[in-house]
């Protein structure tokens, strides 16, 4: 008779069997294909809470059990004014998942909440500088962030339709504030679709956007250019289902001959500067 397995065995089993095609091997793609993680590095894996850093800390717990290369991992949970319940439920999903969190505070829910204009984006300012504070303070030299390639396909497109600027979102990046840290992203190459199919199918409930702000503002989701784009792509790739893929190519093999104007290293360059040569 077979032996019944814990609920976190479970979970860890369905990533690299029934999930294998879908989460296991787009993860180990993205980590080789882009040198996330070398030998001797010490790395914050941050969780919000949300279903993607969750499944990224179950994924760095899988790849550092049976990597050849020697790392080490630090589960940091950054509170940055949750509500009870909010607190919670990081708590027991960390502790269901067998996951070993730091947990620090932080007021960055009062401060943001506290501006008019892009709440958001300072959040998103904020939590990152306290946790590449965080991180260093604790001996590590990278911090490991849950965005997907969901995240960058969106983005790019959220940047060309509203910011008039094309531009992606890097795979890893060196700290412009913080010598000697990087920031890496290595849910790069997998699909917010099969991140919910792999929650739905292990019964997990994890957190939304907890700040209260967007709760009732034109910032939350309900109302945000986020939620825009992702209707925008389901559309076409009824269409068009290789969509995605295509742009996440382009993405890696931009052509600056054919374009009028770039910017490199925060400097704006244009065609005629070589155009007569």
């Amino acid at each position: 008779m077979a032996r019944q397995l814990e609920p976190c065995q479970a979970i860890e089993r369905s990533i690299i069997t029934k999930f294998r095609k879908t989460l296991w091997r787009p993860f180990v793609e993205a980590v080789k294909r882009y040198e996330l993680i070398q030998a001797g590095d010490r790395i914050a894996v941050c969780i919000s809470g949300g279903k993607d850093s969750m499944l990224m800390a179950k994924l760095m717990q899988e790849l550092h059990r049976h990597s050849d290369v020697p790392f080490e991992l630090t589960f940091l949970v950054m509170d940055p004014g949750y509500s009870p319940a909010n607190r919670e439920k990081i708590e027991q999903n960390a502790a269901l998942l067998q996951v070993p969190v730091t947990i620090f505070e932080s007021d960055i829910f009062a401060v943001a909440n506290s501006v008019e204009e892009n709440p958001c984006y300072l959040c998103a300012r904020m939590r990152r500088g306290h946790l590449y504070s965080k991180a260093q303070e604790l001996g590590c030299n990278k911090i490991a962030l849950g965005h997907h390639f969901s995240d960058v396909i969106e983005t790019t497109l959220i940047g060309m339709f509203w910011g008039a600027q094309l531009q992606g979102m890097m795979p890893k990046l060196h700290s412009t504030n913080f010598p000697g840290m990087e920031l890496i992203r290595p849910l790069y190459c997998v699909h917010e679709d099969d991140i919910i199919a792999w929650a739905r199918y292990n019964h997990l409930e994890f957190l939304q956007c907890a700040c209260r702000f967007t709760a009732s503002s034109a910032y939350s989701e309900g109302g945000s250019k986020r939620k825009e784009v992702k209707e925008l792509l389901r559309a076409l790739r009824a269409e068009n289902p290789n969509l995605e893929k295509s742009v996440f190519t382009a993405l890696h093999a931009v052509c600056l001959d054919t374009f009028p104007g770039w910017k490199s290293g925060g400097v704006e360059h244009s065609f005629l500067e070589k155009y007569d040569e």
